[in-house]
């Protein structure tokens, strides 16, 4: 299997890692603006949630230079 094919399962997996973190994110934001009392676990969701978006962003836009300079 070439690199960018590779490059590409892993994007695909990121991607739908994303779309969970957006999920939970959700979750998360609603019993934080419930008032819940203890927020601790809601806080980490978060902050994993944004690294895994934001890990997503960073790969696909990688990716997407590679191919794009790979086309010329």
């Amino acid at each position: 299997m070439s690199r960018f094919r590779l490059a590409i399962r892993v994007i695909y997996g990121l991607g739908l890692l994303s779309l969970l973190a957006l999920g939970v994110s959700h979750l998360a934001l609603t019993d934080i603006a419930h008032g819940e009392p203890d927020l601790r676990v809601e806080w980490i969701v978060l902050r994993v949630s944004a690294m895994v978006i934001a890990l997503f962003t960073v790969s696909a836009l990688a990716i997407l230079w590679q191919a794009a300079k790979h086309r010329r």
